[in-house]
C-alpha cells in the first residue's frame, strides 16, 4: 500500500462529526494567523494556523462530503501525494508546538491546534515525520525515555541531591500519597528540580516516592502523534502507580507532561485511573492554602513569569503559581498577553526535539523576546523544563541578558527551617 493511501486512511480514522461540523465552520476571517508566532514572526502564509490543516481537510472533502466523493469519482477530485505529505509535515510539525492561541481566537470555535494533533496520526502512519521526533520516540519507547535517560542515570542524579540537600530521595515506597514524576531534562539539566522537591515536602510532610519503573513523564507518542504510542507510554505510569498503590500521580514541571497524563491519558488507555494526576504548582498551592507550606524572608527582584502553554492555556492552572510567588516576592512584572492568552516560548509540540526546526525556533522566539522586554526585567520564572530550556537557547542566540529560575525551586528558597 503507498503512502499516500495509507496517509489518507489515517486522516479518515481521525475524523468524526465534530471534525466535520469543524470544517464546514471556518469562515476564513484570519484571526487565527495573528494568535499563530510562526505566522507572525514569518508573515509565512502556510503557517497560518488554518493552512497546516488544509490537508486534511482535502481527505474530508474526498471521502466524506457528497460532492467531493463524486469529483473522485470522476477524477477531477486533486489527490493526496507523497510530496504533498512531504510538504506538510514540516509545517505540522516545524511550525506548529500545539500551543492551542489559535484556537483560543477562533469565532467558529475550532479547535485546530486538535486537528493538527489529529493530523499528525497520519503523518506517523504514512512515515512522514522528523528525524529528531523519530529518535526520540524510539529512545522512549525502547529505554524508557526520549533522552535515554535510563534508571542508573536517575540514581546518580539522586545521590548527588540527596548529598547537596541532607535528604533522601524516596523510591519504590509502597503506599505512599504521592508518586512524583520527572522529564529526562530535569533529571539531567535541572536537578535542582528533584532537590526543591526534597526540601518542600520534608517541610510539609508530604508522604511521596519515585518509582523505580515508571519516573519519566514526558510522552513522546503525543508529541510525535502516535495514540498507540502514546497509550503504552501512559500505561507504563499507570501500572507503576497501580503497583505502589499511590493516591496521587505529580506531574513535573513540564506543560507537556502534565496534558499528556492528565487530561489524554485516560482516554488513551481506555479506563479511568484509580489515582488522582495533579501538577506540582496544583499541589503546592494546596500546601499553601492549607497552612503546611511556611516561607520566611523575601525576594526584592523584579521579575516576569513565564506562563507554559499546556499548564496555563490546555491545563487551567493559572492563579495557582502567582499564589505562590505572592509567597515570597511582590516583584512579579507580567508580560502583554500573560496568563491563558501567553505567546509560546516556540519549543513545544516537539519543536525542541526536532532540530530541522531549530533556525525557525530562533525567529518565532522574537516574540518572546519582545514580551520579555517589554516588562524591563533581567529575570524570568517559569514551570516548565522545556519552556526553560528553549529560552535559555533563545536569549543565547540574541545575546539577551537573562536569568531563568523554576518556580518549585525558588519556592523552596524561601522556606521557613522546621523546627
Amino acid at each position: 500500500m503507498s503512502t499516500n493511501t495509507i496517509a489518507l486512511n489515517a486522516f479518515v480514522e481521525q475524523m468524526d462529526s465534530s471534525m466535520s461540523a469543524y470544517f464546514q465552520s471556518c469562515t476564513h476571517c484570519g484571526l487565527c494567523a495573528e494568535a499563530c508566532l510562526f505566522q507572525t514572526e514569518t508573515q509565512d502564509p502556510k503557517y497560518t494556523p488554518i493552512h497546516k490543516i488544509e490537508l486534511m481537510k482535502r481527505a474530508w472533502q474526498q471521502e466524506m462530503t457528497l460532492t467531493g466523493k463524486l469529483l473522485k469519482s470522476i477524477g477531477l477530485a486533486k489527490p493526496i501525494t507523497d510530496d504533498d505529505l512531504s510538504e506538510w509535515e514540516k509545517v505540522v510539525y516545524d511550525g506548529c508546538t500545539l500551543c492551542g492561541r489559535c484556537s483560543m481566537v477562533c469565532p467558529a470555535g475550532i479547535d485546530i491546534s486538535g486537528i493538527i494533533r489529529k493530523a499528525r496520526e497520519a503523518f506517523v502512519a504514512s512515515k512522514h515525520t522528523p528525524e529528531g521526533l523519530r529518535h526520540g520516540t524510539k529512545r522512549a519507547m525502547e529505554l524508557g525515555s526520549p533522552m535515554g535517560v535510563q534508571l542508573p542515570a536517575l540514581l546518580a542524579q539522586l545521590k548527588h541531591v540527596e548529598k547537596d540537600t541532607g535528604l533522601s530521595i524516596p523510591v519504590d515506597v509502597e503506599g505512599a500519597d504521592y508518586l512524583a514524576l520527572l522529564s529526562s531534562m530535569e533529571i539531567m539539566y535541572y536537578p535542582e528540580y528533584i532537590g526543591a522537591l526534597a526540601k518542600i515536602f520534608d517541610h510539609a510532610n508530604v508522604s511521596w516516592t519515585l518509582c523505580s519503573e515508571a519516573f519519566e513523564a514526558t510522552n513522546a507518542g503525543i508529541q510525535i502523534g502516535s495514540s498507540d504510542l502514546a497509550a503504552e507510554l501512559v500505561e507504563r505510569i499507570v501500572s507503576g502507580a497501580e503497583k505502589l498503590k499511590v493516591k496521587h500521580v505529580i506531574s513535573p514541571e513540564c506543560g507537556h507532561a502534565y496534558t499528556a497524563i492528565r487530561w489524554e491519558g485516560p482516554n488513551l488507555i481506555g479506563r479511568p485511573f484509580s489515582f488522582h494526576v495533579i501538577h506540582i504548582l496544583e499541589l503546592l498551592d494546596q500546601l499553601r492554602a492549607e497552612g503546611r507550606l511556611k516561607t520566611t524572608g523575601s525576594w526584592d527582584e523584579s521579575f516576569t513569569f513565564h506562563d507554559p502553554c499546556q499548564l496555563v492555556r490546555k491545563g487551567g492552572v493559572v492563579q495557582e503559581p502567582r499564589h505562590l510567588m505572592g509567597m515570597f516576592t511582590t516583584g512579579l512584572k507580567e508580560m502583554p498577553d500573560a496568563g491563558v492568552m501567553n505567546w509560546c516560548c516556540g519549543g513545544g509540540g516537539g519543536v525542541s526535539a526536532n532540530p530541522r526546526a531549530e533556525d525557525l525556533k530562533h525567529i518565532v522566539f522574537n516574540k518572546k523576546k519582545n514580551q520579555i522586554e517589554h516588562t524591563g526585567v533581567n529575570t524570568l520564572v517559569t514551570a516548565c523544563a522545556n519552556c526553560r530550556m528553549t529560552i535559555e537557547e533563545g536569549a543565547e542566540h540574541y545575546n539577551m541578558d537573562l536569568n531563568i529560575i523554576g518556580l518549585t525551586e525558588k519556592l523552596a528558597e524561601y522556606l521557613e527551617p522546621n523546627q
